[in-house]
Parts: structure tokens; sequence; C-alpha cells
């Protein structure tokens, strides 16, 4: 008995030095892990250190270049609404912000009308209507309204006030109302809102721009303003004041705004090359743009 039972104690000997040998390897190989992620990690904040202190996580200045994306074109449902015009969208990236475009409005009613488009103040105006210009949307159209603000309303296909392109786009420089004086009227030597030869977008509701545009041939001013500013007339003002002084008709809304005898057609609009400001960088050509001859204009979705 008494060797059985010494059998017994040199096997269970055996089984525990066999388990303490095995806890001590695993011991060995944690030290070995813990080693080598201690040195690596070392190894990292040694290499990180000296990038930094070279400068290898300085950010580079931001270029406030066209490759940003610049404008946002909402889709329209052109489902069941013929005032709609599908004629795809501009790009929204690639568009200048600096400097200046000129625009050609050419009428039936004289000597061609020329804009210039603030690129810095409304640069998605001009990217939609040189991309419809591109697209001969408003090529034999008419402008069919006399605005009582003083303005004639051009851009839509449909002749209603109601048509456009199949995207809008927000308004980006409708100005400052004017401060009403005490006797509800602006002060006389206050500038006008949308002075004569101002050139503007016009939608409906607001702030859903589309295809259609007011040329004012005279001052207007207003304390609750809704027409973003897109550029100005260089020449032509006197066709434009020559369109405003026809005389105008009911609309079939009770509103006397058509002309009344001769249709204002716009027979063509084009839209050239960005012309740089002299202090501005250089940009690069946009993309989706019409060359110098390509025929332009922005619509809204309503107006």
């Amino acid at each position: 008995m008494a060797s059985s039972r010494d059998r017994q104690r040199k096997l269970a000997r055996a089984k525990l030095d066999r388990q303490m040998a095995r806890r001590a390897a695993a011991v060995k190989r944690r030290r070995q892990v813990r080693a080598g992620v201690g040195t690596a990690l070392i190894l990292v904040l040694i290499v990180a250190g000296s990038a930094w202190a070279l400068g290898a996580f300085d950010s580079e200045p931001t270029d406030n270049s066209a490759a940003d994306e610049v404008c946002l074109w909402t889709p329209q449902n052109t489902a069941g609404n013929s005032n709609l015009k599908e004629v795809g969208e501009p790009a929204t990236t690639g568009l200048p912000t600096t400097g200046t475009r000129p625009m050609t409005v050419t009428t039936n009613q004289g000597a061609p009308i020329s804009v210039e488009l603030d690129l810095a103040t409304a640069p998605c105006a001009a990217a939609s209507i040189a991309h419809l210009a591109s697209q001969s949307f408003y090529d034999n159209t008419k402008c069919h309204e006399i605005t009582a603000e003083g303005a004639v309303r051009c851009g839509d296909p449909t002749g209603t006030g109601l048509g456009g392109p199949a995207y809008s786009f927000y308004s980006e420089n409708v100005p400052t109302g004017a401060e009403p004086s005490p006797e509800a009227s602006p002060a006389p030597d206050a500038a006008p809102t949308y002075p004569k030869g101002t050139v503007a977008m016009i939608s409906n509701p607001p702030g859903a721009n589309g295809s259609q545009f007011l040329i004012f041939f005279k001052d207007f001013t207003t304390a609750e303003p809704t027409y973003p500013i897109i550029g100005r007339v260089t020449s032509g003002l006197d066709v434009v004041e020559k369109i405003g002084a026809l005389p105008t008709v009911d609309n079939g809304s009770g509103e006397k705004v058509k002309p009344e005898n001769d249709d204002v057609v716009i027979q063509s609009l084009t839209v050239g090359e960005p012309v740089l400001d002299p202090a501005s960088p250089a940009e690069p050509t946009p993309t989706g743009t019409p060359s110098p001859t390509a025929s332009t204009e922005a619509s809204p979705n309503a107006g």
C-alpha cells in the first residue's frame, strides 16, 4: 500500500511540475510581448516626434479655389409639370468665385444689352445662367412682364412666370432693406435698394431661383427686398428703358404688366468667359460652362 501511495504522490508531483512549467512559460511570453509592444511604442513616439519637429503635421494653407463644392442645385419634380424644362444641371465644383462674367442679351427691341455678372457675390446665379445659355434655354423667349417696381422680367420660356429649369438654387445676394423714415418713406438721400441698371433673380417662392431675372430701368427702394442681385447693365440701358416705357395690358391676373402691342423677345442670350480682377489669383476655367458665344440664362423653377 505504501508503494502505491508513493507512486500516486510522484504522479501528482509530476503533474504539478508540468502545470508550473506551463505557467512559467506563459508568464515569460507575456513579458516578451509587453516588452515588444513597449519598444514599438517608444519607436513610434520617437518617429512621430521627429516628424512633428520637421513640420510633417503642419497643415497646408487651404487653397480657396473652385475645386471646393460651391453651389447646390435642388432637383424639381417635373412629373405632370410642363412649365419646367429639363436641361441638366450646372457643375457644383470648378466654378469661378472672383471677378465678373459678361452676359449679352439681344432682343428685338434694339441694340444688345450688356451685363456684368458678379462672380464674387452671386457665383451660383452666374453658373446657372451660363449653363442655361449653353443649352440655348433663353433663345427666342419673351420678356413677359414690365413690373410695377420698374423692371423688365425675362427668362421664362412659358411666358407665364411659372416656368424654369428642372432645378433651383438658393438666393445669394439679397440686399438689406431700406430703413423706413418716420414718414414711412425712405430718406431723400438714401441709396435705392435696386439702382437703375441692376440685374436680379426673381423666383416664386422667394429663394427658389431658376432662370427668371429682372433688369431694372429705374431706381427701386423697398424695406423688404427679396430679389438677389447678380449683376448690372454696362451698356444698352436705353434699350431697357425703351422696353419699360411700352404700354401694358392686363396679363390675365388683374395686373397691367404685359406689353400691349409688341412682344419683347430675347433672340439670344450669351455668357462669356470669366474676367478676373487684376488683384485676384488666376482660377481654373470652370467645367460645364459655355464658350464665349454660348447662350445663357438662369431660370427659377417657379419664377
